[in-house]
């Protein structure tokens, strides 16, 4: 990608090959549009305040997907949301298995929720996931493992 054009050119380009991406990825995690909404506007600004040198566009999505994951790890961490409650009936899904699917990962602590949405909605492998949370390949890999576990229960019961 061009890393010679100016910062709001950049931003713009990155919005539009990315922002789907990461909304995604903070919905998934934090079960509140308007929350990661927030989360994928504080990445971008992030990205225009460190404006990081990245080879291609690869490094790039994985740098934008590292913040947005770590800017929700801090939300989830928030004293305020510990007095809110998830708004999962503005998640929008096409059917009503996947409704279910979402209320029950939903259900799920937030570190499930990021290792499944890493994996299986964005496609990444737990090595690559194990870099961007900073965690081990392991802790990755049972994680995912017990994700996988409580969601077959929570959608058998």
């Amino acid at each position: 990608m061009d890393t010679t054009s100016q910062p709001s050119e950049r931003l713009e380009l990155l919005l539009l090959t990315h922002g789907n991406t990461l909304y995604r990825a903070a919905a998934a995690i934090l079960g509140d549009v308007y929350e990661a909404q927030d989360a994928v506007q504080d990445t971008f600004l992030a990205w225009l305040e460190k404006q990081p040198d990245c080879p291609d566009g690869a490094h790039e999505r994985a740098w934008l997907l590292r913040v947005t994951v770590n800017n929700c790890k801090s939300r989830l961490r928030s004293p305020w949301r510990r007095k809110t409650g998830a708004l999962t009936e503005s998640l929008t899904t096409e059917g009503p298995e996947e409704s279910a699917l979402m209320e029950a990962i939903q259900t799920l602590p937030a570190k499930d929720r990021i290792v499944l949405h890493l994996h299986y909605y964005e496609g990444y492998q737990t090595g690559e996931i194990a870099q961007m949370l900073g965690w081990r390949e392991g802790t990755v890999r049972s994680r995912l493992s017990r994700a996988r576990k409580r969601l077959k229960t929570l959608l058998t019961d």
